[in-house]
């Protein structure tokens, strides 16, 4: 059984919930199912340490979880136009797998969470692909064939699945064309994986 892993950071539950959503394209692919993984969050004190298992949601990514996987999707919140601190602490560490090539021809997708409707989704997309090319993955991005692609009047770009939460105290759902784009993201991204590995 092939694996996609799903590695994402998400602050206020957005970004895990489109995580959820691209999982649930991934296992519409027969003989692949999805690994949700997050990362813990960076903290400003340096004797702070995050418990080994977080207290709820999906469990902390590993390395292995990585060497393991047919596939890569790489989701988190935007913070002025880039990916979130603890995402990056995390494929900052990942120099080990690079230089050894293992992600390397293995399909990679990514998608993001942000505040406002120009609060730098794309940006944020883009710039979350430059560690995946570095280790030589193949990038996925969600063609205009997806109809909710061009119809959204909330969040979706080809570069990946987009979602607007808002500014309130309560983030907004994941609207149907968020929803549909995210599970179009993770059939994609698990139909190509079936493709390489053959």
């Amino acid at each position: 059984m092939s694996e996609i892993l799903i590695l994402y950071y998400s602050r206020n539950g957005s970004t895990a919930a489109m995580a959820r959503q691209i999982a649930r394209g991934v296992e519409t692919v027969r003989g692949v199912q999805a690994r949700l993984r997050t990362v813990p969050p960076v903290s400003t004190e340096i004797e702070a340490v995050a418990p080994p298992v977080p207290d709820e949601g999906a469990p902390y990514c590993t390395k292995a979880d990585l060497r393991e996987c047919s596939g890569l999707i790489l989701g988190s919140p935007t913070r002025f136009g880039n990916m979130a601190a603890p995402l990056k602490y995390f494929i900052d560490s990942t120099s080990d797998l690079w230089l050894s090539g293992t992600m390397a021809g293995r399909p990679a997708a990514v998608f993001t969470s942000t505040s406002s409707q120009h609060g730098g989704q794309e940006t944020t997309l883009l710039t979350m692909m430059m560690p995946l090319l570095h280790h030589g993955m193949v990038i996925v991005g969600l063609p205009y064939t997806e109809p909710q692609l061009s119809a959204t009047e909330t969040g979706g770009t080809p570069y990946g699945p987009s979602h607007v939460a808002g500014t309130g105290a309560k983030p907004r759902v994941l609207s149907r064309d968020e929803t549909l784009l995210c599970q179009a993201l993770g059939k994609r991204v698990a139909e190509i994986a079936v493709k390489l590995a053959a």
